[in-house]
C-alpha cells in the first residue's frame, strides 16, 4: 500500500488513516524468539572440547545478537525521537521501551562476554554463563516483543511514513556481517507462520526468490545441520 504524507507539522493525520505497514515489526520479532529460545539447545547440543561444533554455534549467537543489537540500535536511534515528537502520547509507553531495551542490552552483554570462553573451551562449566544470558534474553523478549506489538506498532501505522519503516529493514541488513545473509534470510523464513512464503513474496523481487530456492536454501540446510552438529555422512 502506499504511504499517506504526514503534513509539515509532524502530527498524524486528523482523519486517522493508516500511513504505512509495520507488520515487517512482527516478522523480525518471530525471528528473535525462534533463534533465541532454540539457542541454550544448541549450545547444550555441543559436546565438551568440540571446538569445531563449538565454532559453528557461536557464530550463529553472535548472527543473532549482533542482528538484535542492531534492531534495539535502529530503534533507539530513529523511533524513540520520532514518537517523542509526533506521537506525545505515546510518551509512557515510550519510555517503558527504553527501559526494556537496557534490561536487553545488559543481557546481550553478558552472552557477548561468556561466548568466546565457552568457544575455545567447550564444556558444561564454560556453557553456564552462556545459558544464564540466554535465558535472561529470552525472559526479556517475552516481555518487550509483545508489549511493543500491542503499544507501539500501532502507533507507528498512525504516525511513521513508508519511507521511515523501511529505513529499519534496511538499517539491519546492513549490519548482517558478510557471508551470513543467506543464514539470516533462512531463519528470518524458518520463523514465520507459513515458512516464509508470504515474506519472500512480499520482500524479495522474482530473481532473488529464484537465487533462494537454488543457492540460499541449501546453503541454509547446510548450515542448519551444521549447527546441530550432523556429520558429513549424516549430511
Amino acid at each position: 500500500m502506499s504511504a499517506t504524507p504526514l503534513p509539515s507539522s509532524g502530527e498524524p493525520p486528523l482523519d486517522g488513516q493508516q500511513t504505512c505497514d509495520a507488520s515487517g515489526m512482527a516478522e523480525i520479532h518471530r525471528l528473535f524468539r525462534s533463534s533465541f529460545a532454540e539457542a541454550a539447545g544448541l549450545v547444550g547440543g555441543v559436546a565438551d572440547g568440540d571446538t569445531a561444533h563449538a565454532d559453528v554455534v557461536a557464530a550463529q549467537l553472535a548472527l543473532i545478537s549482533g542482528a538484535l543489537h542492531a534492531h534495539h540500535e535502529g530503534e533507539d536511534e530513529r523511533l524513540w525521537p520520532t514518537l517523542d515528537e509526533r506521537a506525545p502520547s505515546c510518551a509512557v509507553h515510550v519510555e517503558r521501551m527504553k527501559a526494556q531495551h537496557a534490561t536487553m542490552l545488559d543481557h546481550l552483554r553478558e552472552l557477548d562476554a561468556a561466548v568466546p570462553g565457552w568457544r575455545a573451551a567447550p564444556s558444561s562449566a564454560t556453557a553456564e554463563p552462556v545459558r544464564a544470558a540466554l535465558d535472561g534474553i529470552n525472559a526479556a523478549l517475552a516481555v518487550h516483543l509483545p508489549d511493543e506489538e500491542t503499544t507501539i506498532v500501532p502507533v507507528m501505522e498512525h504516525t511513521l511514513t513508508e519511507r521511515e519503516v523501511d529505513w529499519f529493514g534496511k538499517h539491519g541488513r546492513a549490519h548482517t556481517p558478510k557471508g551470513q545473509t543467506w543464514n539470516m534470510l533462512g531463519a528470518i523464513l524458518a520463523a514465520q507462520p507459513d515458512g516464509g512464503a508470504a515474506f519472500l513474496k512480499t520482500n524479495m523481487p522474482a530473481p532473488v526468490r529464484l537465487l533462494w530456492r537454488r543457492v540460499g536454501a541449501p546453503k541454509y540446510a547446510r548450515y542448519r545441520a551444521e549447527l546441530e552438529g550432523a556429520s558429513a555422512t549424516d549430511r
